[in-house]
């Protein structure tokens, strides 16, 4: 089972890794064994970290409608990614504890493991971007001050987070809670489920 220290230096290499190109359209080079957890986390915080600069671009104010329907098509199928490679992390999880003996009195925990790490991948995006504001240049202290504080509270959070996943994966390998998935089931895309989509089929 991989070290929630280790995810965190995952995310953050992704980023940084993103961000020597700066581009959306980048095809990347996955640096980690295929299908390892390592591979798996590369993947989905670099589908986070595409998305992030697309919610950028399109809130250009001059930005073409044409290229704006375009973006939002784009980032609803980046949604659809990052919640298919969310259940692959979990199904990783459940592979893992495929043995584990759950007590009769298991709790459930509101999120599985892989959710509250998709937590950690956004959080690594706020912090990458608010260190930006912290050392921009041209703007006046005020600005810098305000995205040092949170700056710190993004730290915080994420130094939290890590712990209650880490104390969430010892319970689980304990057998103290379940490792319980929910699919997403998302309808949007669906086009069985979706009325815009399955309207006029039969």
């Amino acid at each position: 089972m991989v070290e929630v220290g280790e995810v965190n230096e995952i995310f953050d290499r992704v980023i940084k890794d993103f961000h020597i190109y700066d581009d959306v359209d980048h095809v990347y080079v996955n640096p980690y064994e295929f299908g390892s957890l390592p591979y798996l986390l590369y993947h989905k915080c670099w589908i986070d970290t595409v998305q992030w600069h697309l919610e950028d671009l399109i809130r250009d104010p001059d930005i073409l409608p044409e290229k704006a329907l375009e973006i939002k098509r784009r980032i609803d199928a980046s949604n659809q990614d990052r919640t298919d490679q969310v259940e692959k992390i979990d199904d990783f999880f459940v592979e893992q504890v495929k043995d584990v003996s759950f007590r009769t009195d298991a709790k459930i925990n509101t999120e599985s493991p892989a959710w509250a790490i998709d937590r950690l991948s956004i959080l690594a995006l706020k912090i990458f971007h608010m260190k930006e504001q912290v050392e921009r240049k041209g703007v006046g202290k005020t600005h810098q001050q305000s995205s040092q504080e949170k700056l710190d509270s993004l730290l915080v959070q994420r130094r939290d987070l890590s712990q209650a996943i880490s104390e969430l994966i010892q319970d689980i390998q304990a057998g103290n809670r379940h490792m319980k998935v929910y699919r997403q089931m998302k309808m949007y895309n669906d086009p069985s489920l979706n009325p815009v989509l399955y309207k006029g089929i039969k």
